[in-house]
């Protein structure tokens, strides 16, 4: 059985990892968003209420799970026995950040797999500080998130 993680701070989730996400549950057995925690970030949503959006942002795709973890990316693949890793990049400097760490990931774990997604179509650009920006404005973020989770994001800000 093929396992996949999707791994991201997903503060919040968007439609664009939504997108990444269906794109690799075709591919997988089992995929596992895993909600990480980057010690080096401020985030806008708590763990808990990062993980509840992913929830309902991938609720219909009956091969996906969300978690959380707050180790070593590289640590979590031999945990979950995982096939590889899969991300998005939505431009050169994100391409080259996450060659970097799947380089980095590899050198530190012989058995890690890193596979790389560009995104497309109408979401390509989106991103989470987007999002984040619309509703530190007071503006709905409609379209751009799932709208089962749409809810939590509206009531959940915190100015």
């Amino acid at each position: 059985m093929s396992l996949a993680i999707v791994p991201g701070s997903f503060d919040p989730m968007t439609m664009g990892h939504l997108a990444l996400v269906r794109k690799v549950a075709e591919k997988y057995d089992e995929v596992v968003v895993a909600v990480m925690i980057n010690a080096s970030k401020t985030y806008h949503f708590d763990l808990e209420t990062r993980v509840k959006i992913a929830k309902r942002t991938v609720a219909d795709l009956p091969n996906v799970r969300v978690i959380s973890d707050r180790g070593m990316l590289i640590d979590l693949f031999d945990r979950l026995g995982a096939t590889a890793v899969c991300k998005g990049w939505r431009n050169r400097s994100d391409y080259a950040y996450e060659v970097k760490m799947a380089d980095w990931n590899k050198s530190h774990n012989p058995r890690f797999s890193t596979e790389l997604y560009q995104s497309e179509g109408k979401y390509a650009t989106l991103s989470s500080t987007e999002v984040r920006e619309l509703l530190e404005e007071g503006k709905s973020p409609e379209g751009l998130v799932h709208p089962n989770a749409l809810p939590i994001l509206l009531e959940s800000l915190r100015f």
